[in-house]
């Protein structure tokens, strides 16, 4: 049977990359330790314009080099400590420097670079669940874009736990912790 809706799952099974890939459904979801977790709606036009202005700084900074930009949506598999892929997420934007992770499906494996922006509604999710997921898959930098308080969080991987740093206030520089010469300034970035 063809599944076309998410009302036809059980969003209380367990399921796998193998699963996620024969859904044909309206509704875009994540796999997080094989639990569906269903995205949010269709982001803002503020969520956009971030991602809109990171992206064109992003892309300006690796477009010469050896590491791909990638924006959503775009499919990130992290295997579990048992090889499996239980796990498929679509993070707003990633940077892989190994681009024998990349293949016509998406990323496998952990990008060195995620860039979140938390839209009303999934502030928990990335806070928490995704917090805790790149730290264990090894996503070596971590930053968290909150467009309603004005800031950027941070996180860089050290010894196999992410270390935080100060909040990027609007208005502030922003410089990255893996890419150091990787600097930008928050000014305007929350403008519409």
């Amino acid at each position: 049977m063809e599944i076309t809706s998410l009302s036809q799952l059980d969003m209380n099974a367990s399921y796998t990359y193998a699963d996620y890939l024969m859904w044909k459904l309206k509704e875009r979801v994540e796999l997080f330790r094989g639990k569906i977790l269903k995205m949010s709606p269709a982001p803002s036009p503020l969520h956009q314009k971030i991602s809109q202005k990171i992206n064109q700084v992003l892309y300006s900074y690796f477009e010469k080099g050896s590491c791909e930009l990638f924006y959503a949506p775009f499919d990130v598999r992290l295997p579990s400590k048992t090889g499996e892929i239980i796990t498929v997420v679509q993070p707003d934007l990633c940077v892989i420097c190994d681009r024998n992770k990349i293949d016509d499906k998406g990323c496998l494996g952990a990008p060195d670079l995620i860039v979140e922006i938390l839209s009303p509604g999934n502030s928990k999710k990335e806070m928490n669940l995704k917090f805790s997921l790149y730290e264990e898959s090894g996503v070596s930098e971590y930053w968290v874009v909150d467009p309603s308080e004005k800031f950027v969080l941070i996180y860089s991987l050290e010894n196999g736990e992410y270390i935080s740093r100060k909040p990027v206030a609007d208005g502030e520089m922003l410089q990255s912790i893996k890419f150091k010469d990787l600097t930008f300034s928050t000014q305007d970035l929350y403008e519409f």
